[in-house]
Order: C-alpha cells, then sequence, then structure tokens
C-alpha cells in the first residue's frame, strides 16, 4: 500500500463529507429563496408556500428516524450516494411541474432521499475522534456554499423562472451522489483523524440514549423549528416592506460570508468556552433577532439582524453536536441529527405561513420568545463536563487499502 493513501483516503472522506453536508443541509442555506420564489413565481400562497417546504424537512425526519437507530449496519457509502441521486430526480421532476399535488410529492420523496443521507453523513462524523472539530469543518463548508449560493441563485431564479430554483437543486445533489459514491468513508471507518495510516472507530454499544441526549434533541429542535419558521420568510419580510431586490438580494449575500465564521469560530473556542453555557446562551440571541428581523420597518436593523440570524444556529448546533457526541458516542443520536433539527424545521415554514398569513410578521417574534425559552430549558438539563470528555474509541485499525 502506498504511503500517500492513507492521507488520500482522509483529504476524500473529508471533501465527501463536505459535499454532503451542503447537500443535505441545502434546507438551511436556500429556505428564504425557495419559500420565495413558491410564493412569487409559482403564485402560491404563505401557507401552501411553507407547506411544500415543510414536506421536504419533514421527509428528511422520517428518513432520519428509521435508518438512525440502524446506523453501523448499513453501507454508509450506497446509502448516502443513492440518496442524493434519488433526490436529484425528485428536483428535476419539480423543475417541470407548476401544480401543487405534484410539487408536495415530489418535495416530499426528494426530502425523504435527502435526508437518508444526511443521516448517515451526520452518524460518520460522529464517530470521529473530534466530532466538535468535524462537524465545524463541514459548517465551514456550508459557509461557502451559501455564498455562492446567494450570490448566483437569486438573480437566475428572477431571470430565467422559479423553475430553475430546481434545477440548481437538482444539482447540487447530483454532486452529492457522485462525490458519495466515489469518497464516501465506507462503514465503521472515522475519516476525521490525522492520516497516520490508521483510522480510529468509535464505541458502538447498542445501550439506550443517556436522558440528557433526549433534552439535547428537544431543544435543538426547538431552535430549529424558531430558524426555519424565520428564515423561510426572512426574504419575503424584507420584499413586502418595499426594501428592493437587490438590497435584500444583498443581505442574503452578506449572510452567506458571515456564515463563513461560526463554525471555524467553535472550532476555535471549543476548549475556551463551555458548551453547556453556549447552549443556554444561543436560543436567547436567536429568539432577539426575530424580533429585529420581523418588527423592524427600517433596512438597516433588518439587514444587521438578519446578516448573522444562521451564524447563531450553526455556531450554537456545533457545540450542541460536539457535547452529544461525547455524550452517546456510537453515532446513533447523531445521526438522527436531521431528525431533530428538521423535525422544528418541518413545521416551521408552515406554521410561519400560517402566522404570518393570520397575524403579520410580527407574531414570529412572539412565536421565537417562547420557543427559545423551552429550548434554555432543555439545555439546562445538559451536564456541564461532558464537553471536556475525551470519545472513547476502540484499537486503531489498519486502513484499507
Amino acid at each position: 500500500m502506498s504511503a500517500s493513501t492513507p492521507t488520500r483516503t482522509y483529504l476524500m472522506g473529508h471533501l465527501a463529507l463536505m459535499v454532503a453536508h451542503c447537500a443535505g443541509m441545502v434546507d438551511l442555506v436556500a429556505l428564504p429563496v425557495w419559500v420565495g420564489t413558491l410564493v412569487q413565481h409559482y403564485q402560491f400562497a404563505p401557507q401552501q408556500a411553507g407547506g411544500l417546504a415543510t414536506l421536504f424537512l419533514a421527509g428528511a425526519v422520517v428518513a432520519s428516524l428509521v435508518l438512525a437507530p440502524r446506523f453501523g449496519r448499513l453501507s454508509n457509502r450506497a446509502v448516502a450516494a443513492c440518496g442524493f441521486a434519488v433526490s436529484a430526480l425528485a428536483f428535476f421532476g419539480a423543475s417541470m411541474r407548476t401544480d401543487f399535488a405534484a410539487m408536495a410529492v415530489l418535495h416530499g420523496l426528494a426530502g425523504l432521499a435527502a435526508g437518508s443521507a444526511l443521516s448517515v453523513t451526520h452518524g460518520t462524523i460522529a464517530r470521529g475522534a473530534n466530532p466538535h472539530r468535524g462537524f465545524a469543518v463541514v459548517g465551514m463548508a456550508l459557509g461557502v456554499f451559501a455564498i455562492a449560493f446567494f450570490a448566483l441563485v437569486p438573480p437566475l431564479v428572477a431571470a430565467t423562472g422559479g423553475w430553475a430554483l430546481f434545477l440548481v437543486f437538482a444539482g447540487v445533489m447530483a454532486v452529492g451522489a457522485v462525490v458519495s459514491a466515489l469518497a464516501f468513508p465506507h462503514t465503521g471507518t472515522a475519516p476525521l483523524v490525522a492520516p497516520d495510516g490508521v483510522f480510529a472507530t468509535a464505541r458502538a454499544g447498542r445501550t439506550a440514549l443517556p436522558r440528557a441526549v433526549w433534552f439535547g434533541i428537544v431543544g435543538l429542535g426547538c431552535m430549529g423549528l424558531v430558524q426555519a419558521m424565520t428564515f423561510a420568510f426572512l426574504e419575503r419580510v424584507g420584499s413586502d416592506r418595499g426594501f428592493g431586490l437587490a438590497a435584500v438580494t444583498g443581505v442574503l449575500v452578506a449572510l452567506g460570508v458571515v456564515n463563513l465564521f461560526p463554525a471555524a469560530l467553535a472550532a476555535l473556542l471549543e476548549k475556551r468556552w463551555p458548551a453547556r453555557n453556549v447552549l443556554l446562551a444561543g436560543p436567547v440571541l436567536q429568539a432577539l433577532l426575530v424580533l429585529v428581523i420581523m418588527g423592524s420597518t427600517a433596512f438597516a436593523p433588518y439587514a444587521a439582524a438578519a446578516s448573522v440570524f444562521a451564524a447563531v444556529m450553526i455556531f450554537t448546533h456545533t457545540f450542541a453536536f460536539g457535547l452529544m457526541a461525547r455524550l452517546e458516542p456510537s453515532g446513533r443520536a447523531m445521526a438522527a441529527t436531521p431528525a431533530m433539527v428538521m423535525i422544528g424545521a418541518a413545521i416551521g415554514p408552515v406554521l410561519g405561513g400560517t402566522l404570518v398569513q393570520s397575524f403579520g410578521y410580527a407574531s414570529l417574534g412572539l412565536a421565537a420568545f417562547v420557543l427559545g425559552s423551552l429550548a434554555v430549558l432543555c439545555f439546562s438539563r445538559l451536564p456541564r463536563q461532558a464537553a471536556d470528555e475525551p470519545v472513547s474509541v476502540a484499537t486503531p485499525a489498519p486502513a484499507q487499502p
């Protein structure tokens, strides 16, 4: 075996996980453009537009709930490649339809497929030697993806029509499928350790999930709900207040640039800031930003709050991922990451659309305050010291040629 083989495998494993995370978490980046496109170009009501996004997210939740308990007994590479391939076909089909019923079926199918791929992606990251650092790496990749998406896609959709958005989604999923088929880490390997010829494999016991993990799951679900119901209407609230397409697009591009930094900052602060303290502060800051975004009639406060809104979720989620992976190191809980985040995110767009349609944009601020309070209560039940405990690993096994 060539001396460069472990290094090449290590780098390709990193690349595959970064690409898979970006494809699977496309909603975290694209939701405001997604819902805005459905409202503006397809003439769906806010509730219908939010409902279609919800179907995608609900599909991802179902897939994650089914696959997470089976993580470690499936071929990660096959699940990731096939999942992204099916999602690409579903979005390609969506680009050719305009009726709500067909779009609903295709959104749900795309979510099921992409959620399956994302589930094995997060489970694999969780079984690395440093889950916090591993999740930060893929988070930085998502930030780069967000900049490219917001710089290119809104003008493309405005110039050509809503169908172009779904072609872009299909292309993103297709890239995820190809890269996963070629380089996704095989079941049982953890590529996020130094390329020294061995790959550590985390303990994979079949014990019940610790009680604290369940509190973390509920807390992340609440934050995901706030994130989705607000993010889905970030573009719409700016447009409806007359800020203009160019200004709102500029805010989205700025948001993408800002998203480059929270994951990297979370990696640097891993040993300096207690994870539990970060989790207690995250929902509070998130709710305050929603109040500003949805309550401001001036552009400057809206732009400032909107540009850092997603960064709060990325930063907090990175600490949550590392803490919970150490509490439950088999990878099963983190393989359910799409479920724990998207079960809230799945409700978010349709809940946000219902609230906006019934009570106006300001109602999202009150909902964010209530959900943020519940998230803080849940995170307060997490232990203080678990974030500093090392992940238990089995005896390193030689890398496969």
